[in-house]
């Protein structure tokens, strides 16, 4: 065989310029465009980024593990050159006998320079970490092209109907081809979808100090960069199995008959909008040809419909509100309970735990969690679902009223709409948690700086503050900028695909009514309107399943405070305690927070009903653990505690806590009225009882001098009233709840003298005739209790009376003494300042 090697840019019959070519697009000027468009927007960005990785990226260092997907993406990177490759062998030697067209050489050009370029990327990207980017995945650019190339594939599908082209399969030539495509075009899906779960790139986490088992790397937190890995509907039937039980409302049947009837309206509405395009079919055929009638029937069907149906999209029709009227029962029902589940739960959980998160972010998470739930399930029901349903109904009517092509149109153009929306905002999941992160850091901020504005004024931090809150807001406005570009990838990536079905299917439907080909302009118009019926919610298709998956994001820190495990709950069958003299028994109690930092080590002692035990002792010695645990704040390690014969932590904890009054040392205060703050001791308290309380507790002549008396507002944890009053509402409040067992922590620490000595007084009227454990600051007022226990390093090193305890001479009688040299140079130094200046 001899071969005729000559060289022209495009094949016979066929010119550069010439774009549409017997029902399709030109070889030459695809294979020109495509590829040419691709490689200059990666030649161009990737020399940029290779620029910053050689003059700012520091290399790993470290032999990284080679995963399976990331060996499977490297093969793919460097077959498809190949392939190129050989397709250019076929066709140059086999296929046109040795004629080679410049296009070819074009294409292949571009092809075997973008792919290794590309692998030059993800190297870098893979060894190399810039300053303060934290390796989440692959970059941008590295994203696009591989978009771009998956798009530049699916172009083939323009020339289904050209004559010439290969999908034809009118020769071996064709069948080749057809093999060769379906390989790069999976192969360019494999690749897209690997980019963007990046199985090269590893996480933060895998590059720690092995001194310090931290970070390396300047950015998010251990914790937030786990958070960021993973799709979102992880666990999705677990995640489920929580929610569904808050849906469907068990205990109301008039609820339950909403849903079933929400149902068979959504039903409805798919058989509307199928009828919807039928319908005006019909009529356009009434206007047709040359038997002209007036269908006024067929016309008020149409408008029925319409008015069912609502505009196209079932946004405004009566099926449509009718649901929406029917589901806002559904939606409160929904709202109430997960609220008050969530409510009961943090409630439930321990002391330890509140103290180790913000309220302000605890807050937002709750805000946000409840309101994604509602959310969830009317984008899974009444957005998602009909979508999908509505997409089956059009393929299988195209096919069955119009041929396979119409059916195989909408197929492939719905489903890549809907794949690469749901990978692409997979990947873009981890840039909403990260914004999410920082919303919480700086709503967090926000309030924990208010809560403490008296500290801020103290220390005069206000610029401090503001410098701060600063950075929280540019760092979630950060993390929101690179959220909002994901975002306008994923739309344009959209539109292109929604415009080439469009395209598609729009010329093939005229080429047959202009052909003769069994439809008639009727059909088009069936066809046309029902597309464009169908794309009004497909477009809405990806901002449902954003807001499906940011509800999910929203939802899992509201799923993981409701798994937090309560530390402290009764035991199956727990009885009320029974409460008949108060006694309290302490037997050989060991406690830790930490397992390795014990608090209490073996501590035993008795309070008789009616006496009174004073707890003394250095800082950390475990005096306020032991009130914490009697109020079963905790439960202990080892021993028992005991009031009246009865374990404490065999009997319900309402029970016991109301049997129980504290008054703390730190006083906090609801932000409402004087009244309603004294009435909490016992909320069903009549006003006159509350007004004896605050008369026992020396308070009542105060609160009347206050221009709104009972009713005066005590602020943000009772910031308005002094420390004295604060303290004596505490002690009303506790006198109005009249316990058996009474627990003062350090309640008169942090008062002068003269108020010190005006709050024992009602102290001793909380106390008269009650067990009472009292831990004590200054010794001073303890002096008259029936035992004082002196602790040191979570044990009781000396118990008994104020008198015996000093002629021991051991630790409470040095306390004794310190205590009484303070406050004599104390005395001293007042005296000095109150002499008068020398002339």
């Amino acid at each position: 065989m001899v071969y005729d090697f000559r060289m022209e840019y495009c094949p016979p019959n066929s010119t550069f310029g010439e774009i549409w070519l017997n029902h399709g697009t030109s070889v030459c000027f695809m294979d020109t465009v495509a590829p040419s468009v691709v490689a200059a927007y990666l030649l161009i960005f990737a020399a940029i980024e290779i620029r910053m990785y050689k003059k700012y990226g520091t290399p790993v260092g470290e032999s990284l593990p080679k995963p399976f997907l990331y060996k499977l993406q490297v093969f793919l990177t460097f077959m498809l050159p190949c392939l190129a490759a050989l397709r250019f062998i076929l066709q140059a030697a086999v296929f046109n006998h040795g004629v080679v067209y410049g296009y070819m050489i074009v294409s292949l050009g571009c092809i075997l320079t973008v792919y290794p370029l590309s692998y030059w990327l993800i190297y870098l990207e893979r060894n190399y970490l810039l300053p303060s980017v934290p390796p989440q995945g692959h970059g941008v650019i590295l994203l696009i092209f591989w978009a771009l190339q998956l798009i530049a594939e699916c172009s083939a599908f323009f020339n289904l109907h050209q004559e010439s082209w290969w999908f034809n399969l009118s020769s071996f030539a064709d069948k080749v081809e057809l093999g060769i495509f379906i390989v790069r075009f999976a192969s360019c899906v494999f690749i897209f979808i690997l980019g963007m779960k990046a199985p090269g790139i590893m996480p933060v986490e895998h590059f720690s100090s092995p001194m310090d088992n931290g970070p390396l790397l300047a950015g998010p937190s251990r914790q937030e960069t786990s958070v960021n890995q993973g799709s979102t509907f992880r666990n999705f039937f677990s995640k489920m199995r929580t929610l569904v039980p808050y849906m469907w409302p068990k205990r109301d049947l008039k609820l339950q008959c909403y849903v079933l009837i929400c149902i068979a309206l959504l039903l409805g509405g798919r058989v509307i909008n199928l009828y919807v395009p039928l319908y005006s079919k019909l009529i356009v055929d009434s206007m047709t040809g040359s038997d002209l009638k007036f269908r006024w029937d067929l016309l008020l069907l149409y408008v029925f419909f319409k008015f069912l149906q609502g505009g196209g999209t079932g946004g405004m029709g009566l099926l449509n509100n009718l649901r929406s009227f029917l589901w806002i029962g559904v939606q409160q029902y929904t709202t109430r309970e997960i609220e008050l589940e969530l409510f009961s739960h943090l409630h439930g959980l321990s002391l330890q735990w509140h103290l180790s998160r913000k309220t302000g972010e605890v807050l937002r998470i709750m805000d946000r969690g409840t309101d994604s739930i509602f959310n969830l399930f009317n984008y899974m029901l009444f957005s998602i679902a009909p979508t999908v349903v509505d997409i089956l109904v059009a393929i299988i009517y195209f096919v069955s009223a119009f041929n396979a092509w119409f059916g195989i149109i909408v197929f492939l153009t719905m489903g890549l709409y809907m794949v690469i929306t749901m990978l692409v905002t997979e990947w873009r999941t981890k840039f909403q948690r990260s914004m999410n992160l920082a919303d919480n850091a700086q709503k967090a901020r926000s309030v924990d700086s208010l809560l403490n504005f008296e500290t801020v004024k103290y220390y005069g931090a206000e610029s401090y503050e503001i410098d701060c809150f600063r950075e929280a807001i540019l760092k979630f406005q950060t993390e929101e900028w690179k959220s909002n570009i994901t975002l306008n990838i994923l739309n344009s990536l959209q539109n292109f695909i929604v415009c080439g079905g469009l395209l598609g299917g729009s010329m093939l439907c005229v080429h047959m009514v202009v052909n003769h080909e069994g439809l008639t302009v009727g059909d088009y118009v069936l066809f046309a309107s029902y597309i464009i019926q169908l794309y009004v919610p497909l477009n809405w298709f990806g901002t449902y399943y954003r807001l499906i998956q940011k509800n999910f994001v929203d939802m899992e820190n509201m799923l993981e405070l409701l798994k937090e495990k309560q530390e402290v709950h009764d035991i199956p069958g727990a009885k009320a305690l029974e409460v008949k003299g108060a006694t309290v028994e302490f037997r050989n109690v060991s406690f830790s927070y930490l397992p390795e930092k014990p608090v209490l080590k073996n501590v035993s002692f008795i309070v008789p009903a009616g006496h009174t035990v004073a707890l003394v002792g250095p800082s950390g010695s475990g005096k306020s653990t032991i009130i914490r645990l009697l109020f079963r704040f905790y439960d202990i390690n080892e021993g028992t505690i005991i009031i009246d014969d009865q374990d404490i932590s065999q009997v319900t904890q309402e029970s016991l806590r109301s049997a129980i009054g504290v008054v703390p040392q730190d006083t906090v205060l609801f932000n409402n009225t004087i009244r309603f703050n004294i009435r909490y001791g016992r909320i069903n308290a009549f006003d006159h009882e509350i007004i004896s309380a605050a008369q026992y507790a020396d308070i009542h002549d105060k609160i009347l001098n206050f221009p709104d008396g009972y009713e005066t507002q005590v602020g943000e944890r009772g910031l308005k009233l002094s420390g004295g009053e604060k303290q004596r509402v505490a002690i009303a409040r506790t006198l109005l709840k009249a316990p058996s067992i009474v627990l003062l922590d350090e309640a008169t620490s942090a008062l002068d003298t003269e108020t010190e000595r005006n709050i024992q007084d009602a102290l001793s009227r909380v106390c008269a005739h009650r067990t009472t454990v009292v831990v004590a600051h200054r010794l001073s007022t303890i002096i008259n209790c029936d035992e004082i226990l002196v602790l040191k390093d979570g044990e009781i090193v000396e118990r008994g009376t104020h008198s015996s305890l000093l002629n021991l001479g051991g630790v409470y009688n040095r306390m004794w003494n310190q205590q009484i040299e303070n406050e004599e140079e104390y005395n001293e130094s007042e005296k000095g300042n109150l002499l008068p200046e020398k002339p």
